[in-house]
């Protein structure tokens, strides 16, 4: 079940919310499990056996470590094994398969090796599940001592299958303890139409032209239909996820709770470091508070400091996928960064702003052509045939009518550029201009109007994608 479908809009939200708000306030948090264990289970119903197993191992875990102080360092390690087990297990067994019929004279002969599916939002709440048991053998949070609130934490269902990666210390207070307003379901409601606008009627527009371009592969295609391609995507990607991001937001409002923001406009930045400070931001903060600052981060040295970036965005990759692709576009980035610690980024502070945000959309955009190869050789390919004309049949005009290009110059200015005007404005003029996420008239009209055409898109195309499933 995905947030952008009518069974979502029409039925479970409905239910939930009138099952949420008709009910005592001492039984509020066993209505949230319940329904986020339904939405669990309505695509994937036996691996919610393996998410129950994750909480129960990561709750007795937490109530060790505290019980047993003394054996508190090897029940952390054993906790955090278990989790890296099974996620190593799901995300790296068909690779390792791959990768071990390869090397083998005569590859795997006939063994038949099953392919494992990969359970949904299993990289999301196992690192979750991972930063609770860490924080609690570092004294910053207690064990929770109740299975349900635990239960809660992991498995509610605005941030289960992706994200935002929500940490336990910024949500255990909220578990005991929240206050529903008018204000906040209103702001909540109104962020859920424009994520869900993001996604309906930007992202999956955007998909159906990137899908069949990639599919013919780089040589079928022309040039301008190929970079057509690729800058779809580069937008698909962002209005997809950030889309996505803002309604688990939204919903998280509408019953009382506030979620990390997990994007800020990435494709307004001057460079990469920055870049990465507002993509995905509670998965980088996620690796910089449990894996590069663990590891030392800048404070031992620029050769540690550059073996930490590395490590950090090779796991990076690693989580999107266990994936040629997916490792070398997490180094890929880990390299820009090394680069501008060593000389590149007091470059850029010296030059005009535009030409750091030029080189660094150069960067991203190259990066995501790696990222939907998932090879080597056919990033190659593609990025060969972006500047070299080599007679592919496949043109632009298959696909770029007006709708599709009144879209994607809709999809470039509100990246964040709009947003970036508005803010300058606010600046200039206080008082003009309401904050973000204040709800105004203007702002209620415009979110019905989002969710209307969002419903008649739905209803007229069923062609409706989610790219980080596959996370």
């Amino acid at each position: 079940m995905v947030f952008s479908s009518m069974l979502f809009l029409w039925i479970f939200l409905p239910l939930v919310l009138a099952a949420y708000y008709l009910s005592p306030r001492k039984i509020r948090n066993g209505i949230l499990v319940f329904f986020s264990l339904l939405f669990y289970a309505w695509g994937e119903p036996i691996y919610i056996l393996l998410m129950l197993c994750s909480v129960l191992v990561n709750f007795m875990g937490g109530i060790f470590m505290e019980d047993h102080k003394t054996h508190r360092k090897g029940i952390l390690w054993g906790t955090v094994l278990i989790n890296l087990g099974l996620l190593g297990y799901f995300k790296c067994f068909n690779f390792l398969a791959e990768i071990i019929g390869k090397i083998l004279p005569g590859g795997l002969g006939n063994l038949s090796i099953p392919q494992v599916a990969l359970p949904i939002g299993i990289s999301f709440y196992t690192f979750q599940a991972l930063s609770y048991v860490i924080d609690v053998y570092r004294g910053e949070v207690k064990a929770q001592r109740n299975f349900w609130y635990m239960l809660l934490y992991i498995s509610f269902f605005p941030q289960l299958i992706a994200g935002p990666i929500v940490k336990y210390r910024d949500i255990a207070q909220q578990i005991l303890e929240r206050k529903e307003t008018v204000e906040k379901f209103a702001a909540g409601v109104m962020r859920f139409c424009w994520g869900l606008g993001k996604k309906v009627l930007l992202a999956n527009a955007f998909a159906e032209v990137v899908d069949d371009i990639f599919q013919y592969g780089p040589e079928a295609v022309s040039r301008k239909a190929l970079w057509l391609g690729a800058v779809l995507y580069m937008l698909q990607i962002y209005y997809d996820f950030s889309g996505y991001s803002d309604m688990a937001v939204g919903l998280g409002k509408m019953f009382g709770f506030q979620f990390q923001e997990n994007f800020d406009y990435p494709y307004v930045s001057g460079s990469v470091k920055e870049f990465w400070r507002r993509w995905h931001i509670s998965l980088s903060s996620w690796f910089r508070d449990y894996v590069y600052i663990p590891l030392g981060g800048n404070r031992k040295g620029a050769l540690c400091t550059y073996r930490n970036l590395l490590i950090v965005f090779f796991l990076t990759g690693m989580w999107h996928g266990a994936g040629t692709g997916f490792i070398l576009w997490g180094l890929y980035h880990g390299l820009f960064l090394i680069l501008e610690r060593v000389w590149l980024g007091k470059k850029l502070e010296k030059l005009p702003g535009f030409v750091g945000w030029g080189y660094t959309m150069i960067v991203v955009f190259l990066g995501w052509i790696l990222f939907r190869a998932e090879d080597f050789g056919l990033f190659c390919s593609y990025v060969k045939n972006l500047f070299v004309s080599h007679g592919g049949m496949i043109l632009t005009s298959a696909y770029l009518d007006k709708k599709l290009l009144f879209l994607l110059i809709m999809g470039i200015l509100f990246a964040g550029f709009v947003q970036k005007v508005y803010g300058l404005l606010r600046e200039k003029m206080p008082g003009k201009f309401p904050e973000n996420g204040v709800v105004t008239v203007p702002r209620i009209v415009a979110s019905i109007a989002i969710l209307w055409l969002c419903v008649m898109s739905l209803v007229n195309n069923s062609y409706n994608p989610f790219i980080y499933f596959r996370f």
